[in-house]
């Protein structure tokens, strides 16, 4: 149920209180009609009334059942240990996220951020953007680490934001997959939504948004391999996503139907995914940036773990 439901009080609720009137009229809890009550949404004759104020015959009564977007929590100023700062200028910072790391507070999220650990270093970024994600012209999953760009000025924000929509940025990830992916080298261009039945995961599926995936085969493990994948669009969990579509799940992204047995081997807790490159025109200069990445401890250990299965 949503939108806005508009009557006149009836006869028969004279008297009534508001949650519990609420709850005859419109099959609700007395709960939820307290928590509309609470939330400013019900008025009567154009006044908010509270959840025990008593209503009146003939009065009309008005309730937005619109659902309430959950706000995201303020950014806390955090030191993030391992986070690494790989380019600072006037326009922009570059740092190098190590996972577990959000890129912005959002409800749900309790742990560190790039804009919390920016913060507390110190660093004022661009004032667009919502208030918990000024300077986030692209994002990083928490459970992936690797290279993020963060805009410091406004005409910084304006123009990588641009170029991201317009997807001149090149972004460059190394994934280790389940299997020996066929071809070697290849375009996965496979449309992304919401899961069916799983509003927190995501999947291919039929009407959604154009995804483009192109990937290369670099090295063949037992087991698993390494690829290095080019993104020309960059839907939310993309990587995961079309590779699972294929059958090929990263290493320990238990999420999209990895091979629990596998992760275990290679030592790995959470998706093998790792930004390595990023390159885009600096809105500064107008000359052409690129940034790179070392893979992190963990990932690099699962790595020479199946590379000393051959010996």
């Amino acid at each position: 149920m949503s939108g806005t439901r508009a009557l006149p009080v009836p006869d028969g609720l004279a008297g009534e209180r508001v949650d519990a009137a609420l709850a005859r009229l419109l099959g609700l809890s007395r709960t939820r009609a307290a928590e509309l009550a609470a939330d400013g949404a019900v008025r009567v004759d154009g006044r908010p009334v509270g959840k025990s104020d008593r209503l009146v015959a003939g009065a009309y009564l008005e309730v937005d059942l619109t659902p309430s977007a959950p706000q995201a929590p303020p950014v806390v100023a955090e030191p993030v240990p391992g986070m690494r700062i790989v380019h600072d200028d006037d326009d922009l910072v570059v740092v190098d996220k190590p996972v577990g790391v959000a890129a912005h507070p959002s409800p749900g999220w309790t742990g560190p951020t790039v804009v919390g650990a920016l913060a507390a270093a110190g660093y004022r970024i661009s004032t667009s953007g919502a208030a918990e994600r000024q300077g986030i012209v692209h994002r990083l999953d928490a459970g992936t680490s690797g290279l993020m760009v963060v805009a410091k000025s406004e005409h910084a924000y304006t123009e990588l934001k641009r170029a991201f929509k317009e997807r001149t940025v090149e972004k460059v990830y190394h994934a280790l997959v389940q299997g020996h992916p066929s071809p070697t080298t290849g375009t996965i261009d496979a449309p992304i939504g919401r899961h069916p039945s799983s509003d927190w995961k995501f999947a291919v599926v039929a009407g959604g948004k154009p995804s483009v995936t192109h990937y290369e085969v670099l090295e063949m493990l037992p087991g698993a391999s390494l690829v290095e994948v080019h993104l020309e669009t960059g839907r939310t969990h993309q990587i995961r996503v079309h590779f699972a579509a294929l059958k090929h799940s990263l290493v320990g992204d238990l999420t999209y139907g990895a091979d629990p047995s596998l992760a275990a081997r290679v030592g790995v807790t959470r998706q093998w995914l790792h930004a390595m490159r990023l390159g885009f025109e600096h809105p500064g200069t107008g000359q052409w940036f690129e940034a790179s990445s070392e893979y992190p401890d963990d990932l690099a250990a699962g790595l020479e773990t199946l590379r000393g299965a051959y010996s």
